[in-house]
């Protein structure tokens, strides 16, 4: 039988990104039983430590699949109404009329109008979405701090609203998931993480995805450079940061094949039901923190080709470190790909980010890995 995965070709299209200027990144490809495994470059760059493709990694909003794929389980068992307003489980977290007014679901599709806390959180992004006029100072500042999510919480509801609730184009907000990880406390009698390992992670078999209880990665991992448009030059190892500002909306800790496996596992309806899966892929406009304009569903997003299958998963991003799953609607052939460069895109004379060899490299490797 035909190996479906060009394994030169995929061997090539990982060195590429790395030869345009990524330090290191690792990857899986499935096709059907199928498994690619390939990594390009280091996990060190002061040591020269190359990086493998089996290592944990900070997957950033990947997070939210799981988040979401949790509140559908609770929406199954009868605790959480998907149209129900978040007012009535957390009153005190999202007060009057506004209340009354964002449901479950437009928290999960961002279309609850709530604004983005983090530059609030962190003082020298405070001109985001002006990307050129943010600092990276903040980020040093609070690489320890231990954040209160009911104090981030406020921050994004009290902040100006992006849109009246339900209104689309949604705007993509960290905001949302903070209040989705208090109502899955509020309902199950434990934290939100706990919530999810039991119900998520555990369920699916998963033994190197984790929520980080400390600022280290457990286990063999890359260091993670973050590059800030070139403002931090050259890029520096964030790979030691307190993930408390982001909690279960960007926190986890995972590999590339727990990844595909989750993926495999949620959309075959073995996570959640065919029926809640079905509701997770009806997708919205919502403006994403690039500023572009995509389709999203309740914690999963769509990419395809022309004339190609549809592909549903999430990508994340954290200080340093960036990841993106992408399995495809029968399930059959997945992608999961990490990197340890962020924000390497420098800024032009009018203040938007340049294109960067790494974009078009990256691209490439995403179609080899998706269709061949």
């Amino acid at each position: 039988m035909k190996n479906p995965l060009d394994s030169a070709a995929l061997h090539a299209a990982i060195e590429n990104v790395h030869h345009a200027g990524v330090p290191g990144l690792f990857a899986e490809v499935r096709d059907g039983d199928q498994v690619w495994r390939g990594a390009a470059g280091v996990a060190d760059v002061a040591t020269g430590r190359p990086v493998t493709a089996d290592m944990r990694h900070r997957v950033g909003s990947v997070t939210k699949t799981f988040t979401a794929a949790a509140v559908l389980q609770q929406v199954e068992s009868g605790r959480i109404g998907l149209d129900t307003p978040i007012g009535q489980y957390l009153p005190k977290l999202v007060p009057g009329e506004r209340g009354n007014a964002i449901t479950v679901r437009m928290l999960i599709n961002h279309t609850s109008g709530l604004a983005e806390y983090l530059p609030y959180a962190y003082p020298s992004l405070k001109s985001f979405p002006v990307l050129a006029d943010t600092r990276p100072q903040s980020l040093d500042d609070h690489r320890y701090t231990r954040f209160d999510p009911a104090e981030l919480i406020e921050m994004g509801v009290t902040a100006p609203a992006f849109a009246a609730p339900g209104g689309t184009p949604g705007l993509y907000s960290n905001t949302n998931y903070l209040l989705l990880a208090q109502l899955l406390e509020e309902v199950s009698g434990t934290t939100a993480e706990l919530c999810i390992t039991r119900n998520v992670i555990e369920r699916a078999g998963l033994r190197d995805t984790e929520f980080p209880t400390g600022p280290h990665i457990n286990g063999p991992h890359s260091q993670l450079y973050e590059a800030w448009f070139g403002m931090i030059d050259p890029p520096r190892d964030y790979s030691v940061f307190d993930m408390s500002y982001a909690g279960p909306s960007a926190s986890l800790i995972s590999t590339v094949a727990d990844l595909n496996r989750f993926f495999g596992l949620l959309l075959a309806g073995k996570i959640i039901s065919l029926s809640s899966l079905a509701q997770m892929q009806r997708t919205v406009t919502v403006v994403s923190q690039e500023g572009k304009t995509i389709d999203y569903g309740l914690g999963l997003y769509p990419m395809e080709g022309p004339g190609q299958g549809t592909f549903w998963g999430h990508g994340g991003t954290v200080w340093g470190g960036g990841a993106l799953a992408m399995t495809r609607a029968d399930g059959k052939r997945q992608m999961a790909v990490a990197v340890n460069l962020q924000r390497w895109n420098r800024f032009d004379s009018s203040g938007k980010p340049q294109p960067h060899p790494i974009d078009d490299a990256l691209e490439a490797l995403y179609r080899v890995a998706m269709y061949g």
